[in-house]
């Protein structure tokens, strides 16, 4: 399987993850929380953070689709490296709201480091330019 495979593939599946996680904020905000590492959740007027983060969530993925579908591979690696910041923010709020670490590490630090992994394949990518043909040859396609 070819580097750019394997890049589309986790481009994908950070993509649909994070547009996952949104839809079920917005859809079931009763069940999403439950891995998310903070106890107790928001209730009352509080609870519109579900929304919050499940509008974020898929304005995220929303913009990793789009990018990809564009091929604009160079542009959405820098906005996969920027994304990182967002799994690392969650870490950082289950670590000093309540939660344990090793929640912190295992969901938030995990998909961090995959989140990490895809803006790197997808900014090392070799630019492919079709190669001219020589003076004075014509292309046969």
């Amino acid at each position: 399987m070819s580097k750019q495979r394997v890049t589309n593939v986790l481009t994908l599946l950070t993509g649909a993850a994070v547009m996952f996680f949104g839809l079920t904020f917005l859809l079931n905000p009763d069940g999403a929380p439950t891995g998310f590492g903070i106890e107790p959740w928001p209730q009352g007027n509080a609870d519109g953070y579900f929304v919050v983060k499940g509008v974020r969530d898929l304005a995220v993925g929303s913009t990793v689709f789009i990018l990809l579908a564009l091929g604009q591979r160079r542009a959405l690696g820098w906005v996969v490296l920027v994304d990182a910041a967002i799994p690392l923010g969650d870490a950082l709020a289950v670590a000093t709201h309540g939660g344990t670490i090793a929640t912190a590490l295992s969901v938030h630090v995990s998909a961090a480091a995959v989140v990490l992994l895809t803006a790197g394949l997808l900014l090392t990518e070799r630019r492919t330019h079709p190669t001219p043909a020589p003076a004075g040859q014509t292309l046969n396609i």
